[in-house]
């Protein structure tokens, strides 16, 4: 009798804790993300719904039920990139560490490249494949199947080359091609402050788990992006740093690794003549 008792509790505090972790994974991916307006959308159909019940109102209850339907429907087709993100975070395993690269490919002529791409203020856009793999995103680009060197990647980027405007992905310790077009992250609030480049950066990784290395044409800043977060103004140490961190987990996430909508926010706060605030438009070649 005790054994079954004892054996009841323990599934019992299972479940909770398995419920109460999902809940908080929950809340932690939606808690910046515009889809938390649509969960609290969700969270008054609910409490109307068991209202209507309580009180007996079968027509109120049937609207509830069918816009709940329809909830569920818009919620898929609206928060699709947020979705597909969530997704593949949940199947890389994140914090695991199950399959990832340890090895940087050719980290040294990566640096070379992109602080003598900045010394000479032209824009560079490479991303480094890691377990996502971004084949449909090669196949729309220039294939080169190049050896990755810092003196190909400043030929590819320097203007007026055919190749310079787009991206470059490395993939399998390769330039797998160039000229390439990234999706653009669809959060508004960072029109305002970054231009097409570094959005594309943010864009591609929120779709993968790519590394993003970015330097602007304009301000000449070495910026490096992952998982969605954007760290601009970084020197070649810093560089590094963040590159360890991220293939050998040396180190935790910093707290430097905020979103770029928070960044972006208190740059437009701290800076009385900024685009957001002057009404000008962010130079889309940064």
């Amino acid at each position: 009798m005790w054994e079954k008792i004892s054996s009841s509790i323990v599934i019992d505090v299972l479940d909770i804790l398995i419920v109460a972790y999902l809940l908080y994974r929950l809340i932690v991916f939606i808690k910046d993300t515009r889809v938390i307006q649509m969960f609290v959308g969700l969270g008054l159909l609910l409490v109307l719904s068991f209202v209507a019940q309580t009180l007996g109102m079968m027509v109120v209850g049937r609207i509830i039920g069918t816009l709940q339907t329809v909830w569920v429907v818009a919620f898929i087709i609206i928060f699709q990139p947020e979705l597909r993100s969530a997704l593949t975070t949940l199947g890389l395993g994140h914090g695991l560490g199950f399959g990832r690269p340890s090895e940087i490919p050719a980290e040294q002529e990566l640096l070379k490249a992109v602080t003598k791409l900045s010394k000479r203020g032209l824009g560079a856009l490479i991303v480094i494949e890691r377990q996502v793999r971004l084949s449909d995103w090669i196949q729309k680009g220039v294939p080169l199947n190049a050896e990755i060197t810092a003196p190909t990647l400043e030929a590819i980027f320097t203007v007026p080359g055919p190749l310079h405007d787009g991206a470059v992905i490395i993939s399998n310790n390769k330039i797998a091609a160039a000229a390439v077009i990234l999706p653009i992250t669809e959060r508004e609030e960072l029109g305002y402050v970054l231009g097409t480049r570094h959005r594309a950066a943010i864009g591609i990784s929120e779709q993968s788990d790519a590394i993003v290395l970015v330097v602007s044409e304009e301000t000449r800043a070495i910026s490096f992006v992952y998982g969605g977060h954007i760290r601009r103004g970084l020197t070649a140490e810093d560089l590094t740093k963040e590159l360890e961190r991220v293939y050998r987990r040396q180190v935790g996430p910093r707290k430097q690794n905020r979103r770029a909508s928070d960044r972006a926010a208190e740059a437009v706060a701290a800076d009385p003549a900024h685009p957001a605030r002057t009404g000008a438009a962010p130079d889309p070649r940064s």
